[in-house]
């Protein structure tokens, strides 16, 4: 049995841990946004930089401590696959709205967004809240971080703001659904097949308990899935292969890697009991901070006094909706 110290100690790594996928996966729409490429040339480079990490992390990692039939189980490879082809979608729709929105307006919708949908459906599919108190409270900090990603997002009406056309405002939300739809799909996809029986509890929880193994595995077939999506979009959807090879499409190599060590951790943290999906996605989706404020100090995204106020004041609600959520409704 655990010493009850041992295992407080272990549960505030885990939350601890939960907390730096913000950094990297925050950066992402950022540097994007710097490169300034086409929205299928960030998917693509992402994906590329993604698959890069997941093989170093393979070859090094998952196949020397869990084996090779471990690292390539047909069962395993199917729920990566499927996930990574989720991916793809959501942010080829994140990075569509970028453009339109503004990195600074897109993203705090981006968060609320994927905040409810990975929530409620880690509450409601994968059965993580059980009680009411879990759910009075899981429920409060989802309004807080919603309330808080709408207030980073205000727009303002002032004499020489920069002002968004309604075709450019309906692209961008229309784009950001499926983005969410399919962002959702990817953290849930995991869990889920081990929720139906597809992924024994032999393998989703070694090597003792908290999934390492699984989630470090899932990483690589998720990225082969990833890059031949991004493929098929520019090759399908664009019909310009010379993107393939363009030079900002390599750049955003670059943003694939950052997101890749921000992937694999929420992966580990949404397995471990000590977090689980609703946390770990939730603590992800602080990433907002830091593209709302890197979209303005970086990008120099015009803002008016009252926009920062209440970017400002929405920040606080996000910060203490996810912290609300790490405490109060850990399994």
């Amino acid at each position: 049995m655990a010493h009850p110290q041992h295992e407080r100690t272990t549960a505030l790594s885990y939350m601890l841990l939960a907390l730096l996928p913000a950094v990297f996966l925050g950066s992402n729409s950022i540097i994007t946004a710097k490169i300034d490429g086409k929205p299928s040339q960030g998917t693509l480079g992402t994906t590329i930089g993604a698959l890069l990490f997941a093989i170093a992390v393979s070859l090094c990692y998952v196949v020397p401590h869990a084996g090779w039939a471990f690292a390539y189980n047909p069962r395993i490879w199917v729920v990566g696959l499927c996930s990574g082809v989720f991916w793809t979608i959501g942010s080829f729709g994140q990075y569509s709205a970028l453009k339109p929105l503004g990195v600074s307006v897109a993203m705090p919708i981006s968060t609320a967004g994927q905040v409810v949908g990975n929530a409620l459906m880690a509450a409601i599919v994968l059965e993580q809240w059980t009680t009411l108190h879990v759910w009075a409270v899981g429920m409060l900090a989802i309004i807080l971080v919603t309330a808080g990603a709408v207030m980073c997002s205000a727009r303002d009406h002032t004499e020489g703001a920069v002002q968004r056309s309604p075709k450019d405002v309906r692209a961008g939300l229309t784009a950001l659904l499926f983005s969410t739809l399919g962002f959702m799909m990817y953290f849930l996809f995991p869990n889920l097949l081990h929720k139906t029986g597809f992924i024994g509890d032999d393998i989703y929880n070694a090597p003792s308990g908290d999934g390492l193994y699984y989630m470090t595995s899932v990483i690589l077939p998720q990225a082969v899935g990833q890059v031949l999506t991004a493929l098929a979009i520019i090759t399908f959807i664009e019909k310009n292969t010379q993107l393939i090879v363009a030079k900002k499409t390599a750049l955003n190599i670059i943003t694939g890697l950052a997101w890749a060590v921000g992937n694999v951790l929420v992966f580990i943290c949404a397995a471990s009991p000590h977090v689980g999906q609703a946390i770990a996605t939730t603590f992800s989706q602080l990433g907002v901070i830091v593209s709302t404020y890197g979209g303005i100090v970086i990008l120099h995204e015009h803002k008016s006094k009252r926009q920062m106020a209440f970017i400002l004041f929405g920040t606080v609600l996000i910060t203490v909706g996810a912290v609300l959520m790490g405490m109060f409704t850990t399994r």
